[in-house]
């Protein structure tokens, strides 16, 4: 008789299934914000020391482009293989390797002496980070059950703004009393430990999970089951119209947002005379973008309930993209440096208030390619980054203007607010009959 190949749930641990619901879910969505706030006090602070590390390391502000630049070319090209790698295996393990990758490199960044390996170790970096968005996404699909993915998406999302909001706040005070090297060492020791504690507790589905609840299963019955080996059909997603507008969305409105992650701080104190103590007033457009990630995905799911999904996310994108674009053409016409950071503080909530609608929109097209097509948009959102790095460095060098770059930014934010108009949510990236069709014909060949 033959043999019975092995099931892929076959080491799902059985649940608890008496009793009201432990919301489990909120845990997941704990830990996430965690791995959020870490992942910002990584990424804001090279742009926290970066006036520092210029002048130690004698970098010229097209050099510094590339800093910023080449840890976007990885993180675009890495994204896509490590989001679908979650779609495969799950986010427990990917997320922990992700996490444990690119905590080496932030200590590495504390050790470089010179411009040649920082840029590798800024590559390293970004090839290690790849995929942590969209394994969150990943393990969000499969928590959560589509009408709370928006409140899901705000939380975790503002965290990250607050970990860009502490990163001056304790970049500052080290960098003051021990160097710019030391804040890299301790950052590199956080994503440890939260690796340790990920690995530990979580599974990739709530089946999986002993002391889960059958009311709990219920409740998140509609989210993503843990399959093996669904590998998006590019052929198809490639055809979609769907698919591009989403990605144009993300490559226009990054193009600016990358600007507080590479360029912020350096601005602040080359063009509107920040000093090293000023720059503590910097956290202010991350404490804006945190209100602004958790009120933007209340707002998402009451929008989606009273105008359905399609205007319920795409108001939200317009809108935020719009006012965004705005406040970036007044930044240019300011001399107050209060009122440039004010107003710089009111583009990044603009942007981020949208941001939960756009990553709630991948898992509305996506389903169980969730992770892959998260992987999508954040790719085109990283061609946004570089370009960004490098054209900001280019114009402020080239031109001695450090307010020039501003006219792309207003540009590509008034180009993501129409495309947001041209999104479909409830248009599915591949339809369900093709996506069974394709689960089917792999799960066939493991049955003789």
């Amino acid at each position: 008789m033959p043999k019975m190949a092995k099931s892929p749930h076959a080491k799902i641990k059985p649940a608890i299934r008496e009793g009201p619901a432990t919301k489990y879910r909120n845990r997941v969505l704990g830990l996430l914000s965690l791995l959020m706030v870490v992942t910002y006090l990584d990424r804001v602070c090279i742009s926290v020391a970066g006036p520092r590390m210029q002048e130690a390391l004698h970098i010229g502000p097209v050099a510094w482009g590339w800093v910023t630049a080449v840890f976007t070319l990885s993180y675009a090209v890495f994204e896509i293989p490590s989001g679908a790698l979650g779609d495969r295996i799950g986010p427990r393990r990917v997320l922990t390797r992700i996490v444990l990758w690119w905590s080496v490199f932030t200590s590495l960044t504390g050790v470089v002496t010179g411009y040649f390996p920082l840029l590798l170790v800024r590559f390293l970096f970004g090839a290690g980070e790849a995929g942590a968005f969209p394994n969150a996404s990943v393990a969000v699909a499969r928590w959560f059950p589509v009408h709370e993915r928006g409140r899901a998406f705000g939380t975790f999302m503002m965290a990250s703004q607050l970990g860009g909001a502490f990163a001056p706040l304790l970049v500052v005070p080290i960098q003051v009393h021990y160097g710019w090297r030391a804040s890299f060492y301790v950052f590199g020791i956080l994503g440890v430990a939260w690796s340790v504690a990920w690995y530990r507790w979580f599974r990739d589905s709530p089946a999986e999970k002993p002391g889960v609840t059958q009311a709990e299963l219920q409740e998140t019955a509609n989210g993503l089951i843990a399959q093996a080996h669904h590998a998006l059909p590019w052929k198809i997603a490639l055809r979609s119209a769907n698919l591009w507008f989403t990605m144009g969305v993300a490559f226009c409105y990054v193009y600016t947002y990358n600007f507080f992650q590479s360029w912020f701080h350096t601005y602040l104190v080359r063009a509107r005379g920040y000093s090293e103590n000023d720059l503590l007033l910097s956290s202010l457009p991350f404490l804006v973008g945190a209100g602004a990630n958790f009120g933007g995905g209340l707002v998402s799911n009451a929008l989606v309930k009273r105008l359905g999904l399609t205007w319920g996310r795409r108001s939200i994108g317009a809108a935020g993209l719009g006012i965004a674009a705005l406040c970036t053409m007044a930044v240019m016409l300011t001399r107050q440096p209060l009122w440039a950071l004010i107003l710089l503080s009111l583009v990044y909530g603009a942007i981020t208030f949208q941001q939960p609608s756009m990553f709630a929109v991948c898992l509305d097209i996506g389903g169980q390619y969730s992770g892959a097509v998260v992987g999508a948009m954040n790719t085109a959102s990283q061609v946004g980054s570089f370009l960004s790095s490098l054209a900001f460095g280019y114009l402020a060098g080239r031109y001695s203007n450090y307010d020039l770059p501003f006219i792309p930014m207003a540009a590509f934010l008034l180009v993501g607010a129409w495309l947001w108009l041209k999104v479909d949510p409830a248009e599915a990236l591949i339809p369900e009959n093709i996506a069974d069709a394709a689960v089917a014909d792999r799960v066939q060949p493991a049955v003789s």
